[in-house]
């Protein structure tokens, strides 16, 4: 689809500085520009690429001041955050890449499997025995929707994505390719003979409003009743929940963390990357965990900031990290008095 400099302004309130009637098909970075590309101009850094951007439009900020001439082949609209405006346009620009609607074959829709108005079932998509599936919603090729599974309005799950009987997803949910929902949680017991015996895993998955999921993360069942991710939550690719977690409202978890069975993470919390949390505590609401931290035990003041494994707060890390990088003079000091001493 094409788009003007006037429909593209018209759209974000801005104001067309050159050819109103220069189209664009595509985006662009803006040092990376083409011919019939869109791109824009918001860190102070990339200004010098304004000067000779192959770019037919680049959003730029109002404040904008240019010290020499650009191209006649670029126009430019401005707006009071090329930023923001930019990521209004990319918004769009997937809602209308995203507008799949209908039914394609082969797929498998049990007889009593239902689906509400404007979905999209992709090539050899499964669903279950009574699954139901709000208005709006894309369901791409090769997922799986076990039985009596519900899924709300306007979410995705894109393709490979795994969903396990009995798990519910809401609405304005997104779920990237080979995530799993619902697999058995890690519950085994030990046995007399040193062998473990399987704990059968009977709950579910509750997967709340406006959450997004990043592809091949692991969202284990409970045991009994629900593993749950509150409304807002947000993980990144290569994320594992254990059986009986609750994840708290608004919180967003990084890539290659993991989180043990039946600990309740509060609202608000970040996780950074390569996270370790033990299972069976609690996290406050607002707390902060920094990269590679191992959670060893429950964090019960809210806004704490943690860091280390096993992790302490920010403050006390830093003062024991700067003694950790002295310990090799502390140690010839002590080997220099020791001798002084002999």
């Amino acid at each position: 689809m094409e788009f003007s400099a006037s429909q593209i302004a018209a759209l974000l309130g801005g104001t067309v500085e050159g050819d109103e009637n220069a189209s664009v098909s595509n985006l662009s970075k803006i040092e990376e520009g083409q011919i019939g590309t869109l791109s824009f101009l918001a860190n102070p850094k990339y200004t010098n690429h304004i000067y000779d951007t192959n770019a037919s439009i680049v959003i730029v900020n109002k404040t904008l001041t240019l010290e020499k001439p650009i191209k006649s082949t670029c126009t430019l609209i401005r707006v009071d955050d090329s930023y923001a405006s930019f990521a209004k346009l990319l918004e769009l620009y997937n809602q209308v890449k995203g507008q799949k609607v209908g039914i394609e074959q082969p797929s498998f829709i049990s007889e009593n499997a239902s689906y509400g108005t404007d979905c999209y079932i992709g090539a050899f998509a499964y669903l279950g025995t009574n699954v139901k599936i709000g208005n709006n919603t894309k369901i791409y090729p090769h997922v799986y929707i076990g039985d009596n599974c519900t899924i709300g309005d306007n979410t995705t799950l894109f393709s490979g994505v795994k969903m396990y009987h009995d798990c519910h997803i809401g609405n304005n949910v997104v779920v990237h390719s080979s995530t799993v929902i619902g697999s058995d949680g890690f519950g085994f017991a030990p046995q007399d003979g040193k062998e473990f015996a399987k704990v059968p895993q009977i709950g579910n998955v509750v997967i709340e409003d406006n959450i997004e999921i990043g592809s091949n993360c692991s969202i284990d069942r409970a045991t009994l009743g629900s593993t749950i991710l509150r409304k807002g939550v947000k993980l990144d690719n290569l994320v594992q929940i254990a059986h009986n977690v609750e994840v708290g409202e608004n919180t967003v978890i990084a890539g290659l963390s993991g989180v043990a069975g039946s600990t309740k993470v509060g609202k608000n919390v970040m996780i950074a990357a390569q996270v370790g949390i033990v299972g069976h505590i609690k996290i406050a609401d607002g707390v902060k965990i920094a990269g590679q931290a191992g959670v060893g035990s429950s964090i019960e003041k809210e806004n704490e900031i943690v860091q280390g494994s096993p992790s302490f707060p920010l403050g006390d890390f830093r003062r024991s990290y700067v003694l950790f990088r002295s310990l090799p003079k502390l140690n010839d000091r002590i080997r220099d008095i020791e001798k002084k001493l002999k």
